[in-house]
């Protein structure tokens, strides 16, 4: 019996072992795939100490899907001007922040890869130059082919072409998740557009059950189409999360936890292995802003 008691103290001991290099592991590997010193559990954190001038304003933080490049917008505090920029990893660091490859003397903001990485959308107010589409915010997309990314051409919505619309979020199906507006940033809500063809048809607006009557902006919703984040309009934006009921409703929607709404919160991106959170934190009188991070995986379960 003493014997038998020994194995299973032994068993015990290896097992716990076995736990915490495994634990050990998976942190060092996570280290490495950011490129950062610290990881986040459910309290968030800054996630690069990015030098950001006074005059101006830190927006959303993306990574391409092979986490080899992280973007990021720069706005001044008037909201005039919108710059995206692009560090690549380089010899085991981050590379010098520069404007991204799509940025133009015009404003970008709301950028989004496809699950695949071929294919780059964003928000920018640069001119179509197409009788009836208005003088703002649309949506563009950029190619890669042959390594190479071509010209952004303009994603026309057909029955959005008088409408602000920006920040979008593509899916595997091909369906385009974004958020659109009247001109004046009035009646902003989440609408979706099908892929035909290579082609958007008209988008209708996303039907997502709301406890409160809310505008909701800067959507994320994951590639798989199972879940949406996003921000709620209110004193101040809130993320909240809700859930695909698997008919083409958005169900079970919840607000964050407040260690993640503490403050202004917008501009939600999710890691592709659904672990991470990124989003802008930071109202209009605070002039730091800050892209967090922070583990989101107890978020990701339906109540």
């Amino acid at each position: 019996m003493a014997l038998i008691r020994k194995m299973k103290k032994l068993n015990i001991i290896i097992l716990i072992t076995i736990c915490f290099l495994s634990c050990k592991n998976e942190t060092e590997n996570i280290k490495v795939r950011f490129l950062t010193e610290k990881i986040p559990g459910d309290i968030p954190i800054e996630f690069k100490e990015i030098i950001i001038p006074n005059n101006k304003l830190i927006h959303k933080g993306i990574f391409s899907p092979d986490l080899k490049e992280y973007y990021y917008t720069i706005s001044d505090k008037g909201f005039e001007q919108f710059d995206v920029y692009a560090m690549k990893k380089q010899n085991g660091t981050w590379s010098k922040a520069e404007k991204a490859f799509f940025n133009s003397d015009h404003s970008e903001h709301g950028m989004s890869f496809s699950p695949d990485g071929n294919s780059l959308y964003f928000s920018s107010t640069r001119p179509v130059n197409i009788d009836g589409v208005s003088e703002t915010w649309h949506i563009w997309k950029s190619t890669k082919i042959d390594g190479k990314w071509n010209e952004p051409t303009f994603v026309d919505i057909p029955n959005l072409r008088d409408k602000l619309v920006s920040h979008p979020t593509i899916a595997n199906s091909g369906t385009i998740y974004f958020h659109a507006s009247n001109l004046d940033y009035s009646e902003m809500d989440i609408y979706h557009s099908n892929q035909v063809n290579g082609s958007f048809e008209n988008a209708e607006k996303t039907p997502i059950s709301v406890n409160l009557q809310v505008g909701k902006c800067t959507p994320y919703f994951s590639p798989k189409e199972d879940y949406l984040i996003f921000a709620s309009i209110g004193h101040q934006l809130d993320l909240m999360i809700s859930f695909n009921d698997g008919k083409g409703k958005w169900g079970n929607t919840k607000i964050l936890n407040e260690k993640i709404n503490k403050f202004g919160q917008g501009n939600p991106y999710v890691t592709p292995d659904n672990k991470f959170l990124f989003f802008t934190s930071g109202n209009n009188s605070d002039q730091k802003w800050k892209v967090k991070w922070v583990n989101i995986e107890s978020e990701l379960k339906v109540n």
